[in-house]
């Protein structure tokens, strides 16, 4: 019968169904044969299939990496560029910071000179002020000329504290002891300072001092009035009235 079917080319497609479901109902091995040949198509289909999704994954990981390599190379391209920049920059740097320390160098000679001009002039000033007042002074008893520095550095503070260096001017006469304090322009402060620091240099030479004297070209009024309060002696030249 399989035979017959093979050979029948003149068979219709009607008869052809037919004689397939036929032999697929009787004949065992033809089904067997039918249903692995199905079977098949279908791997092959799917292999197929497959095929297309691997090599699709393989453009798109292609693409992947082609991409990652481009940016790549434009990072690297930008990280050298960064570079360049922060070699300029620690360049720049470098010489700002030798110039500031050459600056700094120079400021700080400045200072040191201006610090010793500073102390000479101090004592110039006293000077002059005290021939300013001479005659006020003379009437008091004190030369000016013999008007001298007294200066004690509380090493271990024993009397104030600790390194502090205490100066003030002392006239001796007929063993009588005077303390005072030179100003070019006194103030509350000034005043307050004057009075305490008379007390310690008291307790450092070991004696009352008989007369506090302040002398000062020009004087604040509420400096004025402390003096007096405290018991100092004043000599000035002008009173700088208090603003209302």
């Amino acid at each position: 019968m399989r035979g017959c079917w093979v050979g029948s080319a003149g068979a219709s497609s009607t008869n052809l169904r037919e004689e397939i479901l036929k032999l697929l109902e009787e004949d065992r091995e033809f089904r067997y044969t039918v249903a692995g040949l199905l079977g098949y198509r279908e791997v092959l289909e799917r292999l197929d299939r497959h095929e297309e999704e691997l090599r699709r994954l393989r453009e798109d990981f292609l693409a992947f990496v082609k991409e990652q390599e481009r940016r790549w190379v434009e990072n690297e391209r930008r990280w050298e560029e960064a570079f360049k920049r922060f070699e300029t920059i620690e360049k720049i740097l470098a010489e700002h910071t030798k110039i500031l320390k050459e600056h700094t160098d120079k400021i700080t000679k400045i200072e040191t000179t201006l610090g010793r001009l500073g102390g000479r002039w101090g004592r110039s000033m006293e000077r002059m002020v005290l021939e300013i007042f001479r005659e006020v002074l003379e009437k008091r008893g004190i030369e000016p000329g013999r008007v001298e520095r007294f200066e004690y550095i509380d090493y271990d503070g024993k009397f104030y504290k600790k390194g502090a260096r205490i100066e003030v001017d002392v006239y001796v006469h007929d063993e009588k002891l005077y303390l005072i304090e030179v100003k070019s322009l006194a103030e509350y402060d000034d005043v307050e300072w004057f009075h305490e620091k008379a007390q310690i240099v008291e307790r450092i030479l070991g004696r009352k001092a008989d007369k506090l004297i302040l002398i000062a070209t020009d004087i604040y009024e509420d400096a004025l009035k402390r003096a007096q309060e405290l018991g100092i002696d004043i000599i000035y030249g002008t009173i700088i009235p208090l603003e209302p």
